[in-house]
């Protein structure tokens, strides 16, 4: 990636960069990037900076002691276990299985949880302002509550406890990996 896809402005003893030194030019090349292999240290290290002056999120996999400036650099830094040292240390996570498919897996499986999750709490706040609505209005128009306090607990609970287990059952569709 170097001057003629945008440059890095000065780069130090180790490859790292400040910033791309022409900003549009590395927008208008890394539109068609998709895989960047058999690189030098500041050609990666290039990329993740680019990336992110961009403001994109950046995960970078690395092994050997040429990845370790964009391992640290990167959002997210994951060394392979089979790799140096080095890239072990400024990585955030170490793959001890280095199969990419694997890999995928984890992440679907991330992606799902958090998915998972955040339809089980779109769920309870529905039930749960059902709920106050429901006791609201009664009070308001009947001066009681049309549910007791057991009866609230009673619904909480089986709400609860079946949402949990549907959501907690589903599978991760490959569609998850796309965003």
């Amino acid at each position: 990636m170097g001057d003629e896809y945008g440059g890095a402005e000065d780069p130090d003893q180790q490859g790292t960069v400040a910033k791309v030194r022409d900003f549009n030019k590395f927008k208008e090349i890394i539109k068609y990037l998709r895989v960047m292999s058999r690189a030098t240290a500041t050609d990666k290290h290039l990329l993740v900076v680019g990336l992110k002056q961009m403001g994109s999120h950046v995960v970078v996999t690395g092994d050997g002691i040429n990845d370790v400036a964009a391992l640290h650099k990167a959002d997210v830094g994951l060394a392979m276990g089979t790799g140096c040292s080095a890239a072990k240390e400024a990585a955030d996570l170490i793959l001890t299985d280095d199969d990419f498919e694997a890999s995928l897996r984890a992440v679907m499986w991330g992606r799902n949880i958090y998915h998972n999750v955040s339809r089980f709490l779109q769920f309870q706040v529905t039930v749960n302002i059902s709920a106050i609505l429901t006791v609201f209005i009664g009070v308001c128009f009947f001066t009681e509550s049309p549910l007791s306090a057991v009866q609230l607990l009673w619904i909480n609970l089986i709400m609860d406890t079946f949402a949990a287990f549907a959501l907690a059952t589903e599978p991760p569709l490959p569609s998850v990996i796309k965003g």
